[in-house]
């Protein structure tokens, strides 16, 4: 640790409890920083995990205790200062201090903003505001949502995405009748090869799932208040007992606009995780980063940690970089899928089926390797991540062999 930087820094303020404030803060304290960290939420939970929300948290085969990264002694015992329920109203960057809702302005000398994100939801014009409506976000909305989730009735999941396809598995586990709507052509449209999307479209078809792929929400309908049915663009009439909204998430960046931090694409950081403020970072969900020729966001606990933990090395005076190595995970029935790097620009898809279920999708851009999509396949996934980090690529003609042992391709 540098002793310069580590005299100048003496108070660090972290902004947004979720996982990547809390890799920062834990990273902090792991590597020797003695100053204070104060890490603030708006929620009155001590940071958790977001992924079970919509899976395990949900039907109840999680208890609450285990969703927290750590107990409550965790942050006394390491002289974390953790503010829960404690909405930051604005940033005084010429002060260097946050201003809060009901409390005195709280001095930094480094600022770090994990504010994550937030879903993206329907108007109320289109009956956005009916109960019965929901979103997977925080520990509120599922707590909220698990009144809903009951057998017998029925569940119209809006959006095709990764969150869609999830709370359709876990609706359809839970023994409701589901109909799942998404606007685009197919499903995974964003974020997966059509070879990805056929493979999950079948999975949940033979579910029972009812698919309908091409067909746009007009509005939702209720009485009473709450939802009862969906009028799509086509005429069309769905009838439902409650509504489950995915159709993407937007970064959480309106504290680093009203301070005139740079944005694009949420706040603009450099490879040290730097703003356009040097004493300011922005870590997770709500961060840009160059990535070749544009500006990248990366929405996955993976990110979250290593960039809330790489601010928390440059804080503390080491010379490191952010070097984004992708990678995301969805679970499905019991269907497990693993994705390694990013597909965008890719121009040939090569598949290993190996049967029985384990597949994976391989991204190539002429002979360079982007990305892999695995099936249930986690040796393919390890394969991938170690040729992807080491900027190796295989022949495809190989990887297309499923009597090949994966391992041959990483000589």
């Amino acid at each position: 640790m540098s002793d310069k930087i580590h005299a100048e820094t003496t108070k660090v303020v972290v902004v947004g409890a979720g996982q990547a404030g809390f890799s920062v803060c834990a990273k902090l304290r792991s590597i020797g920083f003695k100053g204070q960290i104060t890490l603030i939420g708006d929620e009155d939970h001590p940071p958790y995990q977001r992924p079970p929300l919509s899976k395990a948290y949900l039907t109840g085969d999680m208890a609450l205790e285990r969703l927290f990264f750590r107990p409550q002694s965790f942050y006394a015992d390491e002289n974390i200062e953790l503010c829960l329920s404690d909405p930051v109203l604005s940033i005084d960057r010429f002060k260097k201090q946050i201003i809060r809702a009901e409390k005195p302005p709280l001095p930094y000398d480094k600022l770090v903003l994990a504010t994550g994100s937030q879903p993206i939801t329907l108007p109320d014009d289109m009956g956005g505001d009916l109960m019965g409506v929901h979103y997977v976000r925080t520990l509120k909305d599922t707590d909220t949502m698990r009144a809903d989730v009951q057998p017998g009735k029925t569940a119209l999941v809006i959006g095709g995405g990764y969150i869609g396809l999830e709370a359709a598995a876990v609706a359809t586990k839970a023994g409701m009748k589901v109909v799942l709507v998404e606007a685009a052509d197919r499903i995974l449209q964003r974020v997966a090869s059509p070879e990805t999307a056929r493979y999950f479209r079948s999975l949940h078809k033979a579910k029972g799932v009812d698919i309908r792929e091409g067909v746009r929400l007009k509005a939702l309908k209720g009485q009473k208040g709450r939802v009862t049915s969906a009028i799509m663009a086509d005429g069309s009439e769905i009838t439902t007992d409650c509504a489950i909204v995915g159709i993407g998430i937007r970064p959480n960046h309106d504290l680093a606009k009203a301070a005139g931090l740079k944005l694009d694409n949420g706040i603009c950081v450099d490879a040290q995780c730097r703003t356009s403020d040097p004493d300011i970072f922005a870590v997770g969900d709500c961060a840009s980063f160059q990535h070749g020729t544009a500006r990248l966001r990366l929405e996955s606990v993976g990110n979250a940690i290593d960039q809330g933990e790489i601010a928390a090395r440059i804080i503390a005076g080491e010379k490191v970089s952010y070097q984004a190595n992708p990678w995301f995970w969805s679970d499905q029935y019991d269907t497990k899928l693993q994705i390694m790097g990013l597909s965008t620009g890719y121009d040939c898809i090569v598949t290993r089926d190996s049967g029985e279920g384990v597949i994976s999708f391989w991204y190539f851009a002429k002979d360079r390797l982007l990305a892999v999509d695995a099936i249930n396949d986690p040796r393919a996934f390890m394969v991938a991540k170690r040729l992807i980090e080491s900027e190796k690529s295989p022949d495809p003609a190989l990887v297309s062999d499923p009597s090949l042992d994966l391992k041959q391709v990483l000589r």
